[in-house]
């Protein structure tokens, strides 16, 4: 591992924050449904060109926990991305959690390369299935409500009026469900241009420098937690009441 200036580690430790909060702050004072106004249920981060989670505000952890996946996720399916390229999802099996929170993800390019990416997850009142709200009690998947794989919601800075359509013909508050979608747009926008004026003020060669410097500097921190457990088995188990169609309780460890 390379070495690093301790104090200047810090300062990009709280740019890359800052970016991230004000994300959120954006995401929450433009949404339209209480979910996200009022309940907070969103969450922001940012990624290097690699798909590698550098920062994330203080959020939700099992939607950060999750995102990374995510990006990952969508990553592997879209190969080719342009300027102005909204990436969208809310698949499961692509690193999402359940269907009401969609993922935005947006790329930062910069000399023509995709070298960050910004992402929020928001949990939406509802996106269809069998149960208002999609928080049914459901024993597949497509009952939850309408899966989205990840997909182009902006395409070269264009909204896909398309793909929109059938996410809002799925869902049973569509003005609310586009009004919260437009929010998180705009919420990875602002993450962009902040992203692109620490480059201006900075260096690019500086900054990826330190967006390196926290990851390292995360995998030393682990590595020393783990240094402290002692060798051993260590087993945990907790009880769930019931899983809303099998009595319970059911066992978890």
């Amino acid at each position: 591992m390379q070495r690093y200036d301790p104090v200047r580690l810090e300062i990009f430790r709280n740019l890359f924050s800052s970016i991230a909060e004000e994300m959120g702050v954006t995401l929450l004072r433009s949404a339209f449904s209480p979910n996200i106004k009022e309940r907070r249920d969103f969450s922001c981060a940012i990624f290097d060109g690699e798909g590698r989670m550098i920062e994330q505000a203080a959020h939700i952890p099992v939607h950060l926990g999750s995102m990374p996946l995510s990006v990952q996720g969508a990553l592997g399916r879209i190969k080719e991305l342009m300027p102005g390229d909204v990436i969208m999802l809310n698949d499961p099996f692509s690193g999402g959690t359940h269907l009401p929170d969609i993922t935005l993800i947006t790329p930062v390019f910069i000399e023509d390369k995709p070298l960050f990416f910004l992402a929020n997850r928001a949990h939406h009142s509802d996106v269809g299935g069998i149960s208002p709200g999609s928080m049914s009690l459901a024993r597949e998947v497509i009952q939850e409500g309408i899966r989205i794989p990840p997909v182009k919601l902006l395409k070269e800075g264009v909204l896909d009026e398309e793909i929109l359509s059938l996410i809002l013909a799925n869902v049973r508050t569509p003005e609310e469900r586009e009004g919260d979608l437009r929010a998180q747009i705009a919420a990875n926008e602002i993450g962009r241009r902040r992203m692109l004026e620490l480059v201006k003020r900075y260096g690019l060669e500086e900054v990826l420098r330190y967006s390196s410097a926290l990851l390292d500097y995360a995998e030393r921190m682990m590595r020393s937690v783990i240094r402290g457990i002692p060798d051993g088995i260590y087993t945990f188990t907790d009880y769930l009441d019931d899983d809303g169609v099998a009595e319970g309780p059911i066992e978890l460890r």
